[in-house]
């Protein structure tokens, strides 16, 4: 167990309404927090309430006893009431707080119905919201900057989300049976993770009809009120030779059935997805966003594109040059390995410990 002194370290690594979030971007970065810090000595419990459930800590506080886990530092990934409730309680307890930035006002505009018009008065609450923090971690330098431009009044930190390296093993040996599953044929393009058009559905399917190529969108979309026209309209009449898989039982497989990743997402702050296809050896065909430009480089370990014709050159590029694919390939595989978990568990150990000690949030993050 961690020690400051001569005293132990207990983090709370909080993700409210963690069932809804499990299959998203969220649920996958706590998910990499959590095993990153397994190996090292910090100890973690998952819940703020004493007995993991609101519930137990009533009764527990009606018996006299705690209502909150009794840590020494909450790092808290969600933005809704129980997080607050959380953070009045550290506030109270001079428990240092870290709030980490995984909704934006500019990532939560282009994801569901009403969401732009939700967007304006969100960016009000987050400004708030974060401010509450010790320190603010954040996937990317971009991140930073939007944060900042709020503007957050406390120190905030990037430090990248991370890849789970063993989480992927063994991805090879399903490529046959997820190719036959969604009849895939050829050079075939795709893209995972939840269908927004943020992430660039619109032009995933306009490049698709400009191709002759098989294109495969590895994972879930909204169908009901939620759902935006744009979704609603691509996943109900896609182009024919566009793919929409929803629920994927191995993601593993996703990686596997295809040759080239595309991923021409309006607005990231990170994408580890990127990560995850780079890591299969992936030839990964991005946009031209400040995040990927902070993470990733032209023609080394990726093609970026600044439009859609340039997305079409590229894949066009890439059928006919083997080699190519596998140079990006093979120099992708260096940049996950590049954001391992186990990097990720020794910065986020360090700032537990820097924080419970009492030092500057703005020096440790300088290390």
């Amino acid at each position: 167990m961690a020690t400051v002194g001569q005293r132990s370290v207990r983090a709370l690594s909080y993700l409210e309404i963690a069932g809804l979030l499990d299959r998203s971007g969220i649920g996958t970065s706590v998910k990499h927090q959590r095993a990153a810090l397994d190996p090292t000595d910090i100890e973690v419990v998952t819940s703020p309430w004493n007995g993991d459930h609101p519930v137990s800590a009533v009764r527990s506080k009606l018996a006299g006893g705690r209502f909150f886990e009794d840590v020494d530092l909450i790092h808290c990934n969600m933005i809704g009431p129980g997080t607050i409730a959380t953070v009045h309680h550290a506030k109270r307890t001079d428990t240092p707080v870290i709030l980490h930035t995984h909704v934006t006002r500019e990532d939560f505009r282009d994801s569901f119905r009403g969401a732009n018009v939700v967007a304006p008065a969100l960016g009000k609450y987050l400004r708030w919201f974060y401010s509450q923090a010790d320190l603010v971690l954040c996937p990317s330098e971009y991140t930073k900057g939007v944060l900042e431009s709020y503007p957050i009044d406390a120190p905030i930190r990037p430090i990248t989300n991370g890849i789970d390296l063993d989480r992927l093993a063994g991805y090879e040996r399903f490529r046959e049976e997820y190719r036959e599953k969604y009849d895939i044929d050829g050079l075939s393009v795709f893209a995972v993770g939840n269908v927004f058009e943020r992430k660039g559905l619109s032009t995933f399917c306009q490049v698709a009809q400009q191709t002759p190529h098989d294109f495969t969108w590895f994972g879930t979309y909204e169908t009901g009120p939620s759902a935006s026209a744009t979704v609603r309209k691509w996943t109900t009449d896609p182009p024919d030779n566009v793919t929409f898989s929803g629920w994927v039982d191995d993601i593993r497989g996703a990686y596997a059935a295809g040759d080239v990743f595309m991923f021409p997402a309006r607005v990231e702050n990170q994408g580890i997805v990127v990560l995850e296809a780079m890591a299969c050896g992936t030839a990964c065909v991005i946009s031209d966003i400040p995040p990927f430009r902070e993470y990733y480089e032209d023609g080394h370990d990726c093609l970026i594109c600044g439009s859609e014709q340039e997305f079409v050159d590229a894949l066009e590029r890439l059928e006919a040059d083997p080699d190519l694919r596998q140079r990006l390939g093979e120099n992708g595989k260096a940049t996950a390995r590049e954001h391992g978990l186990d990097r990720v568990g020794e910065q986020l150990s360090d700032i537990y410990r820097g924080l419970v000690g009492g030092e500057d949030p703005l020096a440790i993050g300088a290390r």
